[in-house]
């Protein structure tokens, strides 16, 4: 049986970003795992990633959300090191 730990990592994001992304969009891990796969494959894709990222970021600063905060800048870090190639 296949896990979501698998599905994840076939992906080609980690955790962190697919849990960014499960926030941002309100929908559940492994649609965001498949989102996420989704996206990395369009033209504009990984730049609506970083987006989302960069979004989640400021919601939680406004809520004064440090520490979630935080765990989202390192996976923003984590996925502009992985996909620097891919964004404009």
């Amino acid at each position: 049986m296949i896990t979501i730990d698998d599905c994840i990592g076939m992906s080609g994001l980690d955790e962190g970003e697919i849990l960014a992304l499960a926030e941002h969009e309100h929908i559940p891990e492994m649609a965001a795992i498949a989102l996420g796969d989704y996206l990395l494959h369009q033209a504009k894709g990984p730049a609506r990633i970083r987006q989302m990222i960069e979004d989640d970021i400021r919601e939680a600063l406004k809520r004064g959300d440090r520490e979630h905060a935080r765990e989202l800048f390192m996976a923003l870090r984590h996925f502009l090191h992985e996909h620097r190639d891919q964004l404009d």
